[in-house]
């Protein structure tokens, strides 16, 4: 209750409880989300609305193998219950199936070591395209100064092949005192390679892309879009009739 107090005093509208599974732990069951509503009876109201503080629940999956992705290609029914299903890949091949083909909202990037891999451009390009967004956490750089130098150095690395784009910063945090303000947050982006527009894009719009992302994961099975295909010059000289294309060559 005290982390959501100071999440609606610094200026955020909605929180997500993070459920983490690290499937190298053993028995790990993807369990039901705990109701917000058991978890908090009052939630505070948002500061200048008469609108109460959003809880949504999250699932971060920490995959270090294929045989884990099985779980999320399977349609559990727990697994819908969640707002938002985020994946950590630990290898290059593992991120580059949570690019491609893992029906899931966010995928984690590691910021507490060096990346084993280098990012790639197909993969990445495939994700945004697909709408998943990439998530970078601060809390680590605040704590240690050897994070920091990783979280810095993965984020720039990653912003070389997204350009800025589909970037969502989150906190992890466990207390209150690592909790920061939107606007510090988006500070914290500049240093992260990110322009100011995009830096506050990655805590307000990305992250409300992401939500609707997981409302549309839960509730359609695909998405039909039609595009006006534009004619061709060939076509066009083809409608024309033969008399007005004589006078006109004339």
């Amino acid at each position: 209750q005290s982390n959501l107090t100071v999440c609606f005093s610094v200026g955020y509208s909605a929180v997500a409880l993070n459920h983490v599974i690290d499937f190298k732990e053993k028995k790990q069951e993807i369990i039901k989300p705990v109701s917000p509503s058991e978890l908090f009876p009052s939630l505070p109201i948002v500061q200048g609305t008469s609108k109460r503080i959003k809880v949504l629940t999250r699932l971060t999956l920490v995959v270090s193998d294929p045989s884990h992705c099985n779980l999320l290609r399977s349609t559990s029914a727990n697994i819908r219950l969640y707002d938002i299903i985020a994946v950590f890949p630990k290898t290059e091949k593992l991120f580059h199936i949570a690019c491609t083909t893992l029906d899931v909202d966010l995928v984690c990037i590691n910021v507490t070591e060096k990346l084993p891999f280098y990012f790639r451009r197909p993969p990445v390009n495939m994700a945004i395209d697909r709408g998943i967004y990439f998530e970078l956490l601060y809390t680590p750089a605040i704590k240690d100064s050897t994070m920091r130098r990783y979280t810095i150095s993965n984020a720039i690395s990653l912003m070389q092949v997204c350009k800025g784009k589909n970037i969502v910063i989150s906190s992890a945090a466990e207390r209150a005192l690592e909790l920061r303000g939107p606007y510090d947050v988006a500070n914290l982006g500049l240093l992260f390679g990110l322009s100011e527009s995009e830096a506050k894009a990655a805590v307000s719009t990305n992250c409300r892309a992401t939500m609707l992302h997981g409302e549309t994961r839960k509730s359609a099975c695909g998405v039909v879009y039609t595009v006006k295909k534009p004619r061709k010059v060939e076509e066009e000289e083809t409608a024309v009739p033969a008399c007005k294309k004589a006078k006109t060559q004339a």
